[in-house]
C-alpha cells in the first residue's frame, strides 16, 4: 500500500523485512510445536525494489535445529501484477529460539530433524 512506500512508490525495506520475520516465525512456530521468537537476522541484502502494487511471496526453510534455537532461511520474491515472471529481491537467515510461557528458552523436540535434511546441533 502507499502508507508502506517512499515517494517514489519503493516499498520500505522494513516491511519486507517484517513480511519475512512472520514468514520465518510461521516455520519456527510449527517445527518447535509452540511459541519462538526472533533473536537475531543474518546477511540481508535487497537486490531489486518492490513497487507499491507488485505481489510479494517469501519462502523459507528449516536450515538448523539446535537444543531451542532455529536457523530459518527465507527468501522474497515480487511479482508485478500484470507479469508472471517472478523476481526474488531479497533472502535473509532469521534464528529464532523456542520460549515457553514465561518467556525462558525450552527445549525442541528433535521431530524436526528426523523429517527431513536439517542439520542437528550438539
Amino acid at each position: 500500500m502507499p502508507a508502506d512506500a517512499n515517494a517514489y512508490g519503493d516499498i520500505f525495506g522494513g516491511w519486507l523485512m517484517g513480511l519475512m520475520d512472520m514468514g520465518a516465525g510461521l516455520i519456527a512456530a510449527r517445527y518447535s510445536r509452540g511459541r519462538a521468537v526472533t533473536v537475531a537476522m543474518d546477511g540481508m541484502q535487497f537486490h531489486h525494489p518492490v513497487k507499491v502494487g507488485d505481489e510479494v511471496s517469501v519462502y523459507g526453510g528449516l536450515r538448523k535445529v539446535g537444543r531451542s534455537s532455529m536457523t530459518i532461511c527465507i527468501d522474497a520474491w515480487r511479482r508485478h501484477r500484470h507479469e508472471e515472471e517472478a523476481v526474488k529481491v531479497t533472502e535473509a537467515v532469521f534464528t529464532f529460539v523456542a520460549v515457553d510461557d514465561r518467556g525462558r528458552p525450552r527445549m525442541i523436540e528433535q521431530h524436526a530433524v528426523e523429517q527431513g535434511a536439517i542439520e542437528q546441533e550438539s
